[in-house]
């Protein structure tokens, strides 16, 4: 199947939604573990007179989605993406400490905060830092630019124009650069019902013992749940990666990823927790009327010319695309 109907979707008067469900069910038996909050417990919530329960947060399926392109044996993207553009952190400890160590600290692909991690930002080496200071030249009194920083989030993390960004530094204009996301992702259930159970740790030592200090019998009470339906929820906002301002090829880019990377979670293993160990049984586009969400081989296969093509352009910064940076703890800073 030709891509060639997604330059359709980045016309001015084209739809400014892809909107995507996908019936789940438990890969086996009919109970489920829905995803937990401190001091909350599960999500539970009312519609109008339906209870429903959050199975996984918009947070958690970024997540998820992100570790579709990522290989974690070689601590790269993977091999269709080869020449995107993202920040790896490298630390020398760890290459010191083991020689098959690459010294491979993390990435921006891996980081919760993307660009704003951290071990990004917040190293003694400070020169990505200045250089992102540099390219982000704002007055105080001006508004910032979006189109200013879809562009640099481009040179430098491209994931980060799908999943956002907040640059909260305030030398960073003031901390004012910030980028929602263009592609979210959320699952439902409903139909619910509490499937309560339990067990006990046992100590088959010393029953009687310090449960304080780990030993002992110990009860415990455990809640998942059952559910009518459950259902995962994706949007692709295309009306916002058309508003970026960056070259329609780097856009076309980011939808096509956007639908690998969703059409790779739900064909890939959807086991959120031990006891949420799900499979799809049914995906359809409900908006736009008539779209049609295309094969995983036929987006695997179009990713790389267009990675290519953004960077024959050099739309990227780094080499193929890595701009490599080393993390070493700024102890001034603690």
């Amino acid at each position: 199947m030709s891509l060639d109907n997604l330059d359709a979707l980045l016309e001015a008067n084209a739809p400014t939604r892809i909107l995507i469900e996908a019936d789940l069910a438990p890969l086996q038996g009919s109970r489920f573990q829905p995803t937990g909050f401190p001091n909350l417990g599960a999500a539970r919530f009312s519609a109008g007179k339906q209870e429903i329960l959050l199975v996984e947060s918009a947070q958690s399926m970024a997540n998820r989605l992100e570790a579709t392109i990522w290989d974690d044996a070689n601590h790269a993207l993977i091999p269709e993406l080869s020449g995107l553009s993202y920040v790896r952190v490298d630390n020398p400890e760890h290459k010191r400490k083991d020689a098959k160590d690459d010294g491979y600290l993390t990435s921006s692909i891996r980081e919760a905060h993307r660009l704003n991690s951290p071990y990004i930002l917040e190293g003694k080496d400070q020169s990505f830092f200045k250089q992102l200071q540099e390219e982000l030249a704002c007055d105080k009194a001006v508004e910032v630019s979006r189109q200013k920083l879809a562009q640099t989030l481009l040179r430098y993390d491209a994931n980060a124009l799908l999943h956002g960004v907040f640059l909260s530094k305030k030398e960073l204009a003031g901390g004012r650069f910030r980028m929602e996301r263009a592609l979210s992702s959320f699952i439902e259930a409903t139909g619910i019902s509490l499937a309560a159970s339990g067990g006990v740790k046992n100590d088959h030592v010393d029953p009687q013992g310090n449960t304080k200090a780990g030993f002992g019998n110990v009860p415990f009470t455990r809640d998942e749940y059952t559910a009518e339906r459950i259902t995962a929820f994706f949007s692709l906002d295309l009306k916002q990666i058309r508003t970026f301002g960056i070259d329609p090829v780097a856009q076309k880019l980011l939808v096509a990823l956007a639908l690998f990377k969703i059409r790779a979670l739900l064909e890939g293993d959807l086991r959120l927790r031990t006891a949420c160990d799900l499979q799809v049984n049914a995906i359809r586009v409900t908006r736009p009327e008539g779209f049609q969400l295309p094969a995983l081989a036929d987006l695997r296969a179009a990713l790389p010319s267009l990675v290519k093509a953004c960077a024959d352009k050099g739309l990227f910064a780094g080499d193929n695309g890595v701009t490599r940076i080393v993390y070493e703890e700024d102890k001034k800073k603690q």
